[in-house]
């Protein structure tokens, strides 16, 4: 599937199913989009952490027509219900509409494996976030506990805001 890129229309990306072979350069986009999350010790993610999530789950990214990578998301079955999760958008690219392509994408590839909903978990201390998946047609439906392999600085208090919607 080819898109135009809105910030430079003559630039199209493609959005494709990741591979193990573009783990090496997927981890630091991924990691370089949530350096704002600076409340995390450690790297969001990592090659064995990625590699894991691709064995349970999809992750789907976007190129230019040059390969450059421009983001990503990983997505989900779990039986009637699909998740989306870690959405990475290279810093350079973020507010260029990619973001919503990306989810789009990864809502179309789960309801082509029968979903009738999905769920997304974000962060309570990114109050940024629910609003951005609000505008995406998501609703909070509930909180649950964060967990995570790496500690939160200052023992600042953090759980999970679950948004859902139906495909």
């Amino acid at each position: 599937m080819t898109e135009k890129a809105r910030s430079d229309s003559s630039s199209p990306f493609r959005i494709r199913l990741a591979t193990a072979a573009d783990r090496p350069r997927l981890i630091p986009m991924i990691n370089k989009a949530f350096s704002v999350e600076t409340f995390l010790t450690g790297p969001r993610t990592d090659e064995e952490r990625l590699a894991a999530a691709m064995e349970t789950g999809a992750l789907l990214l976007a190129e230019d027509a040059g390969g450059r990578l421009l983001a990503s998301v990983y997505s989900k079955l779990r039986g009637s219900r699909g998740y989306l999760g870690m959405l990475a958008v290279d810093p350079a690219q973020q507010r260029s509409g990619i973001g919503r392509r990306m989810v789009q994408a990864a809502e179309d590839r789960l309801r082509g494996l029968g979903c009738e909903a999905v769920d997304i978990t974000v962060l309570s201390l990114r109050p940024e976030l629910p609003p951005v998946y609000r505008r995406f047609g998501y609703s909070e439906t509930g909180t649950e506990p964060f967990v995570y392999p790496h500690p939160i600085k200052n023992g600042q208090e953090c759980h999970c805001i679950i948004l859902s919607k139906r495909l």
